[in-house]
């Protein structure tokens, strides 16, 4: 008879228990029921407004330049020594007004010497060069007893008659601006003037793709050239069309799709793709679709939520 110690007894006794123990924590485990875990809807607290239809204006600021049109050059007619020079730059002059005197070598040398053999052939006169127009003299190019030859340039007057404001005009806005239509122009110091449209110019520039638009003042300013002005293009003004905020309105990254956030009930708003036309300051026009005025419009907490969203209106 072979006798079991205790050690022997205990390790058998592990042996038996542990895979009913295992047994029972997998049938256990069988019959206990998944409880699925309900999501917990959280409402944005957002802000509505309503459509508006009152009349919205558009409008558009583009930079323009001033400049004078035309600037003469006073050129000398003749070769000869100047024997008076009068002109000075900037200093305005009128028409017909004495710039310069011209002499020439052959009047200058035997001048003289002719005159005294007979006084009535009054040889060796000066030449008289005028301003040929109204203007500021923007360069004197030579000094008095410069020797000059015939056709060169002595001074150049900015035409007075000829000061204009350039516009360059992006061509698909072309339709707004007509001629002879009356424009506003916004000067940097605040002052605001009255111009006309008085012609395009014939050519586009082939990169920006603007046209030249000539602007004549309505009024007597002392405007120098060169100063860079803002033209304010009126593009439409439309009566009761339907129009919201422009933060209510969202768009694509590339700004090709729009949308709002219509309220659905008591506590959910939706995605609406719209059409939008004309934009003023703070209004966008609405095409599509045709909306209520009672329909409550996302203002805030529209911005990067889903296509449907649970909220909470803390506006009246």
């Amino acid at each position: 008879m072979k006798l079991i110690t205790g050690n022997q007894m205990n390790k058998k006794r592990y042996t038996i228990v542990m895979p009913l123990l295992t047994l029972i924590v997998i049938l256990g485990s069988c019959n206990k029921k998944s409880v699925p875990e309900t999501p917990i809807e959280v409402s944005v607290p957002v802000t509505v407004t309503h459509i508006d239809t009152t009349a919205i204006e558009s409008f558009v600021d583009l930079n323009a330049t001033t400049t004078y049109l035309i600037k003469n050059t006073i050129k000398a007619n003749t070769t000869g020594y100047l024997e008076v020079v009068k002109a000075v730059s900037n200093d305005f002059v009128q028409k017909n007004q004495l710039l310069f005197s011209l002499k020439t070598r052959e009047a200058k040398v035997l001048g003289n010497t002719i005159n005294k053999l007979d006084r009535s052939l009054n040889f060796g006169g000066a030449i008289n060069l005028r301003a040929t127009c109204d203007g500021y003299i923007t360069a004197v190019n030579v000094q008095k007893g410069d020797y000059v030859q015939e056709g060169d340039a002595l001074a150049i007057i900015n035409d007075a008659e000829s000061f204009s404001i350039v516009l360059s005009l992006p061509y698909e806005l072309k339709r707004y601006v007509k001629v002879n239509e009356l424009l506003n122009v916004y000067l940097p110091d605040g002052t605001i003037i009255k111009t006309k449209v008085q012609k395009y110019m014939p050519t586009v520039d082939p990169a920006s793709q603007t046209q030249n638009v000539i602007l004549k003042t309505l009024q007597n300013s002392n405007i120098p050239e060169n100063l860079i002005v803002k033209v304010r293009i009126d593009k439409t003004t439309l009566n009761k069309t339907i129009s919201l905020p422009k933060e209510a309105v969202l768009s694509d990254e590339t700004q090709t799709d729009f949308w709002i956030m219509k309220v659905i009930g008591k506590d959910h708003a939706v995605k609406v793709p719209i059409k939008k036309g004309i934009e003023s300051l703070k209004k966008i026009e609405i095409l599509s679709p045709k909306l209520k005025p009672s329909d409550q419009i996302l203002l805030t907490g529209n911005y990067g939520v889903g296509d449907t969203i649970k909220i909470k209106i803390t506006n009246k």
